[in-house]
């Protein structure tokens, strides 16, 4: 039974939910019924589920301060983007592929684990390993799907299926951490390739509908602005690192391009280019017009103002505390946004204002005749 602290923590929860529906509405098409497949890839920004599975972790933060438990496993308060664009098209949650518990496949996957990256290739779960899961999983799902199995994916479910992709801020946070700034752009290409690798290999198997986010302002995170703070002309006017935020800048021009690139050469794709990176940084520029404050301090964490990030004493371990009120803040951890600075991400996605071409999520869903 619950004590009187966590009945008050439930209730504030709930009351958070509450206010993120006023102030960042989703909008939700009425064609789209839940039938869209969404599989996905990916690093924690998306993972719901899989790390923890992969650790064995039943209770750890931020598990026990969602909003819910079916909300359990995501490195969130809450809600993760993917997670309101399920919620657009009357989906279900995505279901992590590590999970063994005879879950319900037919809305989708989860391929995306934290700490994810796309090189090396020696790296648990880097994205050549996800895209190796994939084969795997397509290939029993059919098997299944034809011996009658419906809680799997078939051919058609397959091939209508939007594959959706947000990886890349990892393997920034390595290179900037353990190289010079030079060099570390000299890697983004290689990271680059792995995405266009990754891509191709769906296409071969009958992928033909791709949304790909790229990366956000890293120099912006309270993680980032702890660790590499070394010079101190390197801060923008909104208190970001510029170095950082131009490595990010630099992945995403080059990912930008990968994108025109296939369309051009794959035949009969589509490929979703979305500014992720414009919409995070407008969101911290201009925090107090979406209700926001102390645009770089994490709402979990340790030492206070102004970034309340140590790495001794992250969310959930130590001396970390919490902040009173959640919905203010756009970082939850120092790495991670909380579900409301998600949820007004969400919303702009949705707008398709940030995407090339202007499609929007929901031109996705396979309407039944």
């Amino acid at each position: 039974m619950m004590d009187l602290k966590e009945r008050m923590f439930y209730l504030l929860s709930f009351i958070i939910s509450l206010i993120i529906g006023l102030f960042f509405p989703l909008s939700v098409d009425s064609q789209c019924n839940g039938n869209l497949v969404i599989i996905n890839f990916g690093d924690s920004n998306s993972d719901t589920g899989g790390y923890v599975i992969i650790r064995g972790m039943i209770g750890q933060l931020p598990i026990k301060h969602t909003i819910n438990h079916d909300l359990a496993g995501r490195m969130c308060d809450g809600k993760l983007v993917i997670d309101f664009l399920c919620e657009s098209v009357k989906n279900g949650y995505l279901t992590p592929f590590m999970e063994s518990m005879g879950k319900n496949f037919t809305n989708g996957v989860n391929f995306a684990i934290a700490g994810s990256k796309t090189l090396p290739a020696s790296d648990s779960f880097n994205l050549k390993i996800q895209i190796a899961q994939f084969h795997r999983f397509r290939s029993l799902s059919l098997e299944l799907f034809d011996k009658g199995n419906g809680n799997l994916l078939g051919d058609e479910d397959l091939r209508n299926a939007l594959y959706t992709i947000d990886i890349g801020q990892n393997d920034l946070d390595g290179v900037f951490g353990g190289l010079s700034y030079e060099k570390a752009i000299l890697k983004i290409p290689d990271f680059i390739y792995e995405i266009e690798n990754a891509i191709k290999e769906i296409y071969e198997e009958g992928g033909k509908n791709f949304w790909v986010h790229n990366t956000g302002p890293i120099g912006c995170l309270p993680k980032s602005l702890t660790t590499y703070n070394k010079y101190k002309d390197d801060y923008d006017e909104h208190g970001c690192l510029r170095s950082l935020n131009e490595g990010a800048k630099i992945f995403n021009d080059k990912l930008y391009l990968l994108c025109e690139t296939l369309r051009d050469e794959l035949k009969n794709i589509t490929i979703v280019y979305v500014d992720v990176y414009s919409i995070k940084y407008d969101l911290i520029a201009n925090s107090s017009n979406y209700g926001f404050v102390n645009p770089l301090m994490a709402c979990c964490g340790y030492g206070g103002p102004p970034y309340n990030f140590e790495s001794n004493n992250k969310c959930g371990q130590g001396n970390y505390t919490i902040c009173e009120n959640r919905s203010k803040y756009i970082s939850w951890d120092g790495a991670h946004y909380t579900e409301a600075a998600n949820a007004a991400v969400a919303s702009k996605i949705l707008s398709s204002n940030y995407s090339t071409p202007p499609l929007k999520f929901n031109s996705f869903c396979n309407i039944a005749p």
